[in-house]
């Protein structure tokens, strides 16, 4: 199993290039960050910090939206720093949640989704592609290599996923919530004459290494909550007794809102409605032993990759112990 880390863009950008150097010395060989540049700061600008400060970590969003970026611009800017540091991003995509929503719009639909993929991992490696009516190529790509890792939770965007994605990066590490969402991606790939074991998949969730299991709850809240608008969406399209497992959506009756202006954090207070056992079954929690039998359950599940959210007060700890004591038992 890989592992990755996921950051928020605060400022100092050097706090985050730091932790992402640290995070790979520790055994991390993916960096991801949150792509909303009104939130937090432009990663893009960042990423190239981070390769030039680590030897082989990939970089890249989790996630992007078709809909905040001209398709051809990033392209253009995973074709850069491909061609800068080697091959050494991923591009994560979803339908947009806080990008599209603090600036006014809703979240992409999942045929645009579908035609951004292309039209990125196409320009990205060289090839033509038709935007509007014009056809463009973007002519100085040399041996670019651009994987497209899809985001979703819904039965439409797990099958988006399965036919056209390169990977799928499931946002919660529930064991039931994964079973059910992998093989739907994998089913949809196999009746699209798709390899099923040729998509990557990517578990992302919040971990934090410890013995004070209350506190640990309280840091990790938020996830519930991100996880919640998500849901939110889904449950408005397919109703409470739709194809959705009941894991990922009986949680959010009580939910009566969400505040962007603190999302992804610690102590996020439109979190309340999320209780214990969603916040046990989302995230990792407890001493190293408790982490390592959830990983090794999600590997046995066909997870390529733990991604650790590392949203809470004890990054640096929870870095360090799962590069002493938990990566090294899931090789």
């Amino acid at each position: 199993m890989d592992f990755g880390v996921v950051l928020q863009t605060d400022p100092p950008a050097r706090e985050v290039i730091r932790l992402m150097k640290a995070a790979e010395d520790c055994g991390f060989g993916y960096g991801w960050t949150f792509d909303s540049v009104v939130l937090w700061q432009e990663p893009f600008v960042i990423y190239s910090q981070i390769l030039a400060a680590t030897s082989a970590m990939t970089v890249g969003p989790m996630v992007t939206s078709p809909g905040t970026r001209d398709w051809s611009v990033l392209a253009s800017l995973f074709a850069t720093l491909n061609d800068m540091f080697g091959n050494r991003t991923v591009c994560g995509i979803g339908r947009g949640d806080s990008a599209h929503r603090v600036i006014g719009k809703r979240p992409s639909t999942l045929a645009t989704v579908r035609e951004a993929m292309h039209a990125i991992k196409e320009l990205a490696e060289g090839r033509e592609v038709v935007l509007g009516d014009t056809p463009v190529r973007i002519p100085w790509v040399r041996g670019g290599r651009l994987e497209m890792w899809m985001a979703g939770y819904g039965p439409k965007a797990l099958r988006l996923a399965g036919e056209h994605a390169d990977g799928f990066i499931l946002q919660c590490a529930d064991p039931a919530i994964a079973e059910w969402t992998i093989g739907s991606v994998r089913e949809a790939a196999r009746a699209a004459g798709r390899d099923p074991a040729g998509i990557t998949i990517c578990v992302a969730a919040p971990a934090y290494v410890g013995d004070d299991l209350p506190h640990q709850r309280d840091q990790l809240r938020w996830f519930g909550g991100m996880v919640g608008n998500h849901v939110a969406d889904l449950v408005a399209r397919y109703g409470e007794s739709g194809p959705v497992p009941h894991e990922l959506t009986d949680y959010i009756r009580e939910r009566q809102g969400y505040d962007y202006a603190h999302h992804g954090k610690a102590g996020n207070p439109s979190t309340d409605f999320v209780p214990d056992e969603i916040v046990d079954r989302f995230c990792l929690t407890g001493p190293p032993g408790a982490h390592v039998a959830r990983l090794q359950e999600l590997a046995a599940l066909g997870v390529d990759q733990f991604a650790v959210y590392l949203m809470h007060d004890q990054r640096e700890q929870t870095l360090h112990a799962y590069g002493e004591e938990i990566i090294g038992k899931l090789g």
